[in-house]
């Protein structure tokens, strides 16, 4: 059996922060973990710098979204697999996309026994940026591949395309748990097949924000119907996640994990 740990979206040097003094912690009580570093950088994307401190808290993985390309440091992390074990999404339709959709990983559970883990990312496409079909990516890549236990990060944006993967993979996947939105939901669950749900994980980032951007910006943006500049709020965070535990590709088990800073 395998107890895994996934951490939502790390926002900006708060998130980066409040992973790096709560993650070392609780890392034993985990086989894996898994860290969504899509908004580890200002806010946007992944640097050198948030992704080596993603690694260095305990994350074993690290999941991107639709924000992959921002900073030119990706593409250099991705090229350097063997120090950086990075997924960004899989449906992409260009073959020649860098760095790779998915990655198996040998991990020792507490019985001392290994078993596979693979992670997986994929985009959604309702009110997002036009990307092949993820239904059909998920469906090629498991019919192509033996993969053991399979969790699959889902960055999108409607509930009902992540709810629909979900049942669309349940009894093929360990676990199918959403992110991009940043706010966790409330629907944890073991479909009928045996997959783990959860419509959002939730942000890692700053408790007093609009999902982590300071209150200023999008309040101005939504008073003025113009653009405004978002910059990562302040203050005390939190840390939003979900565990499952997983054996022979099934969930056997998943929850809500959260903690906040206090001050």
């Amino acid at each position: 059996m395998l107890r895994v740990l996934f951490v939502g979206d790390v926002y900006g040097q708060p998130g980066r922060r409040v992973l790096a003094n709560h993650l070392p912690t609780i890392r034993r009580s985990f086989d894996f973990v898994i860290v969504n570093g899509e908004n580890a950088a200002g806010g946007f994307g992944l640097h050198r710098e948030a992704a080596d401190a993603i690694l260095k808290a305990g994350g074993d993985c690290i999941t991107l979204g639709n924000h992959a390309w921002h900073h030119k440091d990706v593409f250099s992390l991705m090229l350097d697999e063997e120090h950086y074990p990075i997924v960004r999404p899989l449906n992409y339709a260009d073959p020649g996309t860098p760095g790779v959709g998915w990655r198996t990983f040998q991990v020792r559970g507490a019985d001392g026994t290994r078993e596979r883990l693979t992670v997986v990312n994929v985009l959604g496409r309702v009110f997002m940026e036009a990307v092949a079909n993820p239904f059909r990516a998920m469906d090629e890549l498991l019919e192509r591949e033996g993969l053991g236990n399979v969790f699959v990060d889902v960055h999108a944006e409607a509930t009902s395309e992540k709810a629909a993967l979900a049942w669309h993979l349940d009894g093929r996947v360990a676990a199918v748990i959403g992110t991009h939105t940043h706010v966790p939901t409330a629907d944890t669950r073991i479909l009928p097949g045996g997959t783990a749900f959860q419509t959002d994980a939730g942000f890692t980032g700053p408790l007093n924000s609009i999902i982590g951007a300071d209150p200023e910006g999008p309040i101005q943006k939504f008073l003025t119907e113009r653009p405004h500049r978002f910059g990562v709020a302040g203050g005390l965070a939190e840390l939003n996640g979900v565990i499952v535990q997983m054996a022979g590709g099934k969930a056997l088990a998943a929850e809500r994990y959260r903690y906040a800073e206090e001050g």
